[in-house]
């Protein structure tokens, strides 16, 4: 039994992350404290002076845990990380999880190339961005690659020049194929020099370039040659004038602002890389009701230079906050020099910070009915089938089914949905282990057994550990079992659930004689719904869903069963043959097609073997 008053009394005074959970486990908010014993105490002090919103959240409490950290840089850290695995609902929330492209340099090359990249690591390459949107760093790519036609192969050169013939690129006149040793390693990164200065905005002295070409080829009528420098020249100018020079004199820098409703809250970030504003980007944030704007953009702050691999020099923002000197030096550590967020209260800076609090708002506007429609399909739907019931905070719902043909295959699939939505990375299938033929009742009995006691022996295993902050693939169970099917499937799972001593209600998704939905059965009666409701449509996604996924999963083993079946049945093809087969040509018609050459070059086949194989096809 835990005793919060005892628990206090053994709070350390040191930094570190507090994580509170409700009667259920489910963790609910997770904070940092330079000081874990004040910090804590505070909540469960009379008189405290908190937000309704974590007066709410203090009267789920059951119980709470806590890490000691070394630094309160490091229970930063701490935090982030743990908001984003367990998404704890008293949190704000960053929604979007956006990544964005960089192009790669490979300058560790000797013919160093340009690559496209959703990842900036840490290698002797050097990276160009983040750009906003995929197009504009494609874009850029193009264009360096067609202006100074630098080479796409991943051919080591020098090593393999003259190896192999030059690819596609070379004879269409867009890569001087240095593969063949046509152009010199200098006169290669020269023109990749130049690629760079492209890249990093320099576009004059790419312009005068190609004009250049432009006037030469003219010179020497070759017009059509002349024409492709024009419409180069037209996307240099037209990628020019989508990157605005701002007076920043070079500076890296992100502007940020945060406009909000009473529920919901946008935050606009400006993106200026090198002095120029190459894009921006907007992030929607939930969780934020009777948060102040400060505290909003404190989180977001937080959780997005924790999900971003690119720190800038400079952030300006619309606010001050409480841990401004604690995320600066939190964020040099991350770039690796000093950072510095500041809050411009005059001149052109704090018109920045206004104009991307306009378009934050903007954003918001746009998008509220677009929220609120997914909000009453998901979270809404989800409200309203608690209410047919009488329960309340179902977050997680698990569903399930059965899908044999005769007793042949049996599996068992598993789905999950939090607040609405498909949990796909939850997703289990099982193979029948236990039951032989077509018995649904015995194979859903064994399905839910292995599913809830895997999830109480992988607690076990973690409460031994010591490691009870993290969660296995079973650990977290759900607040509602919705089953594919009436009383029958409903009173299976009761009883599993009542042998395992565990208390998970359960309802089933009843069905009429033309297999169409019509209500809902619980607690040994059947509960009307409302065929038009937000509630009925997400039964139906579930049970969709459950089918969809259980059946996928039959068919791939059907499918695996009759080519292990086609192929054991040719004479001196055993399993080792039949894998190589298979591997090599992917798939059973592809084997059927291949000639006896194409079957004896396979590895550990022979031409007698082969024979064998294409004789099975073929008479």
């Amino acid at each position: 039994m835990f005793d919060i008053k005892e628990e206090l009394k053994k709070l350390p005074d040191k930094p570190g992350v507090y994580i509170m959970h409700d009667k259920q486990d489910a963790i609910i908010y997770v904070g940092k404290a330079v000081n874990l014993k004040n910090r804590v105490r505070h909540y469960f002090q009379p008189g405290r002076k908190v937000t309704a919103k974590i007066e709410r959240m203090i009267s789920q409490i059951d119980h709470f845990e806590y890490i000691v950290t070394d630094s309160e840089v490091e229970a930063l850290v701490l935090e982030n990380n743990l908001i984003k695995e367990h998404e704890p609902k008293y949190n704000t929330m960053l929604k979007d999880d956006k990544t964005y492209p960089y192009i790669k340099a490979t300058l560790y090359e000797k013919y160093p190339r340009l690559i496209y990249s959703r990842q900036q690591k840490k290698d002797k390459c050097k990276y160009f961005g983040p750009f906003t949107s995929p197009g504009a760093a494609k874009d850029t790519l193009e264009l360096a690659h067609k202006i100074y036609k630098i080479r796409t192969c991943r051919r080591v050169l020098p090593r393999d020049e003259g190896k192999e013939r030059a690819c596609l690129n070379y004879h269409i006149g867009q890569c001087d194929a240095p593969c063949q040793g046509y152009i010199s390693e200098e006169d290669y990164n020269e023109n990749f020099k130049k690629a760079i200065k492209l890249i990093e905005g320099d576009y004059k002295e790419v312009i005068d370039y190609l004009k250049e070409k432009m006037m030469k080829a003219s010179e020497d009528l070759a017009f059509e040659e002349a024409a492709g420098y024009r419409d180069l020249i037209e996307s240099v100018k037209k990628m020019a004038v989508s990157q605005k020079i701002t007076d920043f004199a070079g500076v890296d820098r992100d502007i940020i602002a945060v406009a909000r409703t009473n529920d919901e809250a946008v935050a606009q970030v400006f993106f200026v890389r090198e002095g120029k504003l190459i894009g921006r980007d907007h992030f929607h944030l939930n969780g934020t009701s009777g948060e102040s704007a400060e505290d909003i953009q404190q989180a977001f702050i937080k959780q997005f230079y924790a999900g971003t691999p690119f720190i800038p020099r400079e952030v300006m923002v619309e606010y001050n906050m409480t841990d401004i000197k604690l995320i600066e030096e939190w964020m040099s550590k991350r770039r690796g020099s000093k950072v510095s967020i500041i809050v411009p209260r005059k001149g052109k800076k704090e018109k920045l910070v206004e104009l991307a609090h306009k378009n934050a708002a903007l954003v918001l506007t746009r998008d509220m009915d677009k929220i609120k429609r997914e909000e009453e399909r998901t979270t809404g739907a989800m409200k309203e089938i608690c209410s047919w019931l009488g329960l309340n905070n179902v977050t997680r719902v698990e569903s399930y089914d059965i899908s044999n043909i005769n007793g042949f295959q049996s599996v068992g699939s598993m789905v999950v949905f939090e607040n609405g939505k498909p949990k796909k990375s939850d997703y289990r299938k099982f193979k029948i282990k236990t039951v032989k033929g077509p018995d649904d009742y015995a194979s859903m009995h064994e399905v839910l057994s292995r599913r809830l006691k895997h999830g109480l022996l992988e607690r076990d295993k973690l409460a031994s550990e010591n490691l009870t902050d993290e969660v296995g693939s079973f650990t977290r169970f759900p607040d509602l079992i919705m089953m594919d099917g009436g009383k029958g499937q409903v009173h299976i799972a009761e009883q599993v659930i009542g042998e395992l001593g565990l208390n998970i209600p359960v309802c089933g998704m009843v069905k009429d004689d033309s297999h169409r939905t019509r209500g809902l059965y619980f607690n040994d009666r059947e509960i009307p719904v409302k065929v038009n409701s937000e509630g009925f449509r997400l039964m139906t996604r579930i049970q969709d869903e459950v089918h969809r996924f259980a059946i996928e999963y039959h068919r791939s083993l059907r499918s695996k069963e009759q080519v292990k079946s086609v192929l054991d049945d040719i004479p001196g093809i055993g399993e080792k043959r039949r894998k190589a087969l298979m591997k090599n040509f992917k798939s059973l018609e592809a084997v059927r097609d291949a000639s006896v050459e194409e079957l004896a070059g396979v590895e550990s086949m022979n031409e007698k073997a082969a024979v064998s194989v294409y004789n099975f096809f073929h008479k």
